[in-house]
């Protein structure tokens, strides 16, 4: 549709609604545009935004580095399909593998299509290595993607008989019980997935022990190792990559989210003895497509160089301990999770309504469950930015009567 004329925010809903397909509840106004920790909306509203695009706008929103990098990239290739290397497809895998224990890397568009990628080059080691095992162990309450086999991945039990039939080959077992993981294992089993903390899970992060058995496991008995860092990859956690913490390496990592700052992108990182995709295995229109890899290169390198993470996790501190300080006057418990990656649990189930109205007072925040609120800001937030964002949600619980 063309329009004469700028559209007031009322008839950009109306149309809206006409015209877009219904999947989410979205509350009544458009976003317009976003500089550094903010958004505004098509009225000039502005909002800190402590959600950061699902912990995707790592460096802030529309930061000069991507803009740039877009400019120069349209400037000379955008797209020389996938049959073809390109420089900076070259540049990012190098970049990432220069500064991971993976040895190379596959590209994408989403965080469920590097996942897709994972559970197909588990089958493909399950079918050459394992006499055609071909389950993989997921966790409860985990999150790996829509598509409908990341959905049958994924422990969310309100997914459970959603679009079924599932896709087969999937058990669940509690996060951080080796028990079960172990009761689980068959052979049929070829690898063991999980997120290191699973973020729309409520920020649960994996115990220390825990991810060492499981490697021990795996090592015993051939299965792969995936670890899902969509979410905690590039910065958020304080490291460059969250299995840092531990010490502890994976034999294949997804990355999604921050890797782009903004613009669709993924990877999947493999270790030397699992590059074992022959042609055809997996492709796709928009694998290495130039445009993204120049934008996930800069972004990269922008985490390295100017030490984000080392930001996050100062940051990081800075909140949780501002956390705590307002934990008793409001029943805030269970604070949790690592660098710009945090959580706390409310002492009612009233997130979604806690979530409202912070919007109402220009915050953005996201309640994952009902008695979760969880904090992702961009790398970039200030101590400034953490205590204006307090000022406002304390001011919210007040109003509320949350305490």
């Amino acid at each position: 549709m063309e329009y004469q004329v700028a559209l007031e925010t009322s008839q950009l809903l109306d149309e809206a609604k006409k015209s877009i397909l219904f999947t989410a509840a979205r509350p009544e106004l458009v976003m317009e545009r976003g500089e550094g920790m903010y958004l505004w909306d098509t009225d000039g509203k502005r909002y800190l935004d402590f959600v950061g695009g699902w912990a995707v706008t790592c460096l802030g929103h529309s930061p000069e580095i991507i803009r740039e990098a877009l400019n120069r990239q349209a400037g000379t290739l955008i797209n020389s399909s996938p049959s073809f290397y390109n420089k900076p497809m070259i540049e990012l895998a190098s970049l990432l593998t220069g500064n991971s224990c993976f040895d190379r890397v596959f590209f994408a568009s989403s965080g469920a299509e590097a996942n897709e990628g994972a559970i197909k080059l588990a089958r493909k080691h399950g079918q050459k290595n394992l006499g055609g095992a071909f389950e993989i162990i997921t966790t409860t309450n985990s999150f790996h993607g829509r598509t409908l086999a990341m959905m049958s991945a994924t422990g969310k039990q309100q997914w459970e008989s959603l679009f079924s039939p599932k896709v087969p080959g999937f058990k669940h077992v509690p996060l951080n019980d080796i028990e079960a993981c172990l009761e689980a294992i068959n052979p049929n089993t070829c690898a063991i997935m999980l997120e290191l903390i699973q973020g729309e899970g409520g920020v649960h992060t994996v115990d220390a022990e825990y991810l060492n058995r499981l490697r021990k496991v795996c090592d015993d008995l051939g299965l792969m190792l995936i670890f899902d860092e969509i979410q905690t990859g590039l910065g958020r956690t304080g490291k460059l990559f969250a299995y840092e913490h531990y010490g502890i390496e994976a034999d294949v990592m997804t990355l999604g989210k921050g890797i782009g700052g903004g613009f669709p992108l993924s990877a999947l990182l493999v270790k030397e003895p699992y590059n074992i995709f022959e042609p055809g295995d997996q492709g796709g229109t928009y694998s290495g497509q130039p445009l993204a890899m120049a934008v996930g290169f800069a972004v990269v390198n922008e985490i390295i160089n100017k030490e984000l993470s080392y930001q996050a996790e100062e940051q990081g501190n800075y909140l949780m301990n501002s956390l705590r300080e307002i934990a008793h006057s409001y029943q805030l418990k269970q604070l949790r999770g690592k660098g710009l990656l945090l959580a706390f649990d409310l002492p009612e189930a009233r997130g979604t309504e806690l979530v409202s109205e912070c919007l109402k007072d220009g915050l953005l925040i996201n309640s994952p469950n009902s008695s979760t609120v969880r904090l992702m800001p961009p790398l970039i937030v200030s101590k400034d930015e953490i205590d204006n964002m307090l000022q406002i949600l304390c001011g919210v619980l007040d109003r509320l009567h949350i305490s």
